[in-house]
């Protein structure tokens, strides 16, 4: 089936303009209206969601909020005068339709006259996100400008947050394409050291990415998934990384068969057949631990599980039949000046040659060497910390957070985001009464009422997403519990944070586990054997807790990043295991396939000349790519990319290159128990390997004596 598509130039014609009608046809389906719900992004069992469930049915449900917040900018009290300006700034809030108290209501000033404090009501409606940031602008523009000399205004709360948190998504995407576009573009020059070559598996790789975010655009609604945009923003990353691996693989074995066959389509149709299971097992494999994020407790992980998914799904179409399409019509010379012909030796490995023979002299000491220090860097996570508050969630502090730093400085930091309580509204009275008599209140007011179900705000005196604050409402529910007949649910932005975190843990357990049982059972069924995938799973698991363990202390110590974000650890488990497991596979199943010819040891040897190159760069390149995150100002992708990065290059630089041809050489044919590939070829592993030549890896070795003899002069 493969190799059919490129067996003439008409077949090949005939796949890619069949491409190119699929790729036109769904830009031009029109998106539909995403009616999926992600009310507090959980799970309808967690507290938090049930909350805003009920909140949904409320009258005020469709209304958002704000805080103007005033102080002088030398950070000295405000004086009578400053304090009368505040009735100003409320007036031309008001003028945009921003509903505060009355003119005549004093302003509300904090005991030690720092900061004022103007609650309001915006006209745009809670759910309607752009008209909320936009509304949000225009307020603080206005209220800007009618501030006095000396005096700021500033807006958060609420609305503010979220119009923040969509400026940061606001054109990302374009950037986020841009620099890793270019990104990849470099690499792929690099490697390839041609002036054309890179432009197509770039021109394949960037369209499928695009058509990858149209389908899940299309497709989420009927399915009922909401992708958010941080999600679609490590979906392209994801998608190009990932699809550009492939390309790499295919094309480096399609210029290794050029060398052995006359006829180009003959070459890509052996390429084809000799990658196809290690693409398809690579990404399978990626997808399968995505799809595992469906059944998650958190929205958000479902939305990029579906998004990703998808995004991987066609990658590995793009490379089985799109780009070895393009690939045969433009033929060897695409390749120039480096154009492979019939008889050539390959140029590259030689260090990668040397690198497996000193390995392969002292398999034992450079292994357990390796373990040691992987191992140490993950012991760096002793003194980890989980969990960032509401003002740490970015990288560059937009005006929602330097204003509630400042609202700190004279009000309870739980100002901003009240802590919702809803009771039974019969016993509303006497619920008020006893929140406001707890601990850390500041105040508990009744709001609302409807249906029998009464809200009340508490204001407490700590920071969302703080351990002050998780306690808090921790302690909360537990006190509220012990009276039945309120029949209490506590919920807010500090409550989330605490579902957060046990949805967290649940997840986490899920993931993991699932992810390490699905990844073994893909490689027993593509290495036909128990031995190695259960090495392959322990090499990579160890990449992740030292990655991990490295990213803490640079966060810490060069970024100051307080702790890690509760969701870096899931996304950077998930992808490096998955991702992290392609290199490896790439390496066992060729060298697999060379020790049906020349036994285990010289079949590794053999199988690290030929891979080396292309690894190394597919690594390089895809750690590049999830760095690239880093361009966005969210802590959470920071990390993320950061530590995916780090372990993409630990696990193509150490893992793949030292740990497991190491651990190959010690076991010999044992690696492949229960199956013993070797005995097919008849010589015991005594088979010496081809020569090498120079140190180059951007050409691929030709295939292991005698595996093409019908096709070489």
């Amino acid at each position: 089936m493969y190799a059919g598509i490129v067996k003439s130039a008409k077949a090949a014609w005939i796949t890619l303009l069949l491409s190119l009608a699929v790729v036109i046809g769904l830009f031009a389906l029109p998106a539909q209206e995403n009616e999926a719900s992600t009310v507090g992004g959980l799970s309808d069992k967690y507290q938090t969601t049930q909350v805003n469930e009920l909140l949904e049915q409320f009258p005020d449900a469709q209304q958002s909020s704000a805080l103007i917040v005033v102080s002088r900018e030398d950070g000295g009290e405000l004086t009578e005068a400053d304090q009368a300006a505040i009735a100003d700034i409320n007036a031309a809030a008001a003028e945009l339709g921003a509903v505060g108290p009355p003119p005549q209501v004093p302003p509300i000033v904090s005991e030690n006259k720092l900061v004022g404090l103007v609650p309001v009501t915006l006209e745009a409606a809670a759910d309607d996100g752009d008209a909320v940031a936009a509304e949000v602008e225009s307020l603080r523009g206005s209220i800007s400008d009618a501030a006095p000399e000396g005096i700021k205004a500033e807006l958060t709360g609420g609305a503010a947050f979220t119009a923040d948190l969509a400026g940061v998504f606001s054109g990302a995407n374009f950037v986020l394409l841009t620099v890793t576009a270019g990104v990849v573009a470099l690499l792929l020059l690099i490697t390839y050291r041609s002036p054309w070559l890179w432009l197509v598996p770039l021109a394949v790789v960037a369209t499928i990415e695009q058509a990858a975010l149209k389908v899940v655009d299309l497709l989420a609604p009927v399915v009922g998934i909401d992708v958010d945009p941080s999600a679609v923003g490590i979906t392209s990353v994801l998608v190009f990384g990932a699809a550009t691996n492939y390309a790499l693989l295919l094309i480096a074995r399609y210029r290794e068969e050029l060398r052995l066959h006359e006829s180009k389509y003959e070459a890509m149709g052996k390429a084809l057949t000799r990658t196809r299971e290690a693409i398809i097992a690579s990404g399978g494999t990626v997808i399968l631990a995505l799809l595992v994020l469906l059944f998650t407790d958190t929205l958000s992980y479902r939305g990029l599980g579906f998004s990703a998914a998808t995004g991987i799904v066609l990658a590995i179409l793009s490379a089985l039949f799109i780009l070895p399409a393009a690939l045969v019509l433009l033929g060897r010379k695409l390749f120039w000046p480096f154009v492979p012909k019939v008889g050539d030796t390959g140029r590259e490995g030689k260090f990668w040659g040397k690198l497996g023979e000193a390995t392969a002299r002292a398999p034992k000491r450079i292994a357990g060497t390796a373990v040691v220090v992987l191992l140490a860097a993950g012991a760096l996570l002793f003194n980890v910390q989980i969990g960032l508050s509401e003002n740490e969630q970015f990288t560059e502090k937009p005006q929602a957070v330097t204003a509630a730093e400042t609202l700190a400085e004279g009000f309870p930091a739980g100002s901003t985001s009240p802590v919702t309580v809803l009771v039974n509204s019969d016993s509303a009275e006497a619920a008020a009464e006893e929140l406001a008599a707890v601990e850390g209140v500041s105040s508990a007011d009744v709001v609302s009422e409807n249906n029998g179900v009464t809200r009340i705000d508490v204001v407490d005196q700590y920071e969302p997403g703080t351990a002050e604050a998780n306690a808090f409402v921790e302690d909360l529910r537990n006190d509220l519990a012990e009276t039945p007949e309120y029949d209490a649910l506590v919920g807010g932005e500090a409550a989330e944070r605490v579902d957060q975190l046990e949805a967290n843990q649940h997840d986490l357990t899920l993931v993991v586990t699932s992810v390490i049982i699905l990844v073994f059972l893909v490689l027993v069924i593509l290495l036909r054997s128990l031995v190695a995938p259960v090495l392959l799973v322990a090499s990579v698991l160890l990449t992740f807790v030292a990655s991990t363990g490295i990213s803490w202390v640079l966060f810490v110590n060069v970024l100051g990043f307080p702790a890690l974000d509760t969701l870096t650890l899931l996304y950077s488990f998930i992808f490096l295991v998955a991702l992290g497991v392609d290199y490896n596979i790439f390496l066992t199943t060729r060298a697999r396939e060379n020790a049906m010819t020349m036994g285990t040891k010289q079949g590794m040897l053999s199988a690290l000349r030929s891979t080396g190159g292309v690894i190394t760069s597919a690594g390089i390149l895809l750690a590049a790519v999830f760095a690239v995150l880093g361009v966005l100002p969210l802590v959470t992708l920071t990390q993320v990319g950061i530590t995916v990065a780090i372990g993409v290059l630990l696990d193509t630089l150490v893992v793949r290159t030292v740990i497991v041809p190491a651990l190959t050489f010690i076991l010999g044919e044992k690696f492949w128990w229960p199956s013993k590939p070797a005995a097919k070829a008849g010589t015991g592993g005594r088979h010496e390997a081809p020569s090498s030549g120079d140190d180059s890896h951007m050409e691929s070795l030709p295939a292991p004596a005698g595996a093409h003899r019908a096709g070489t002069r």
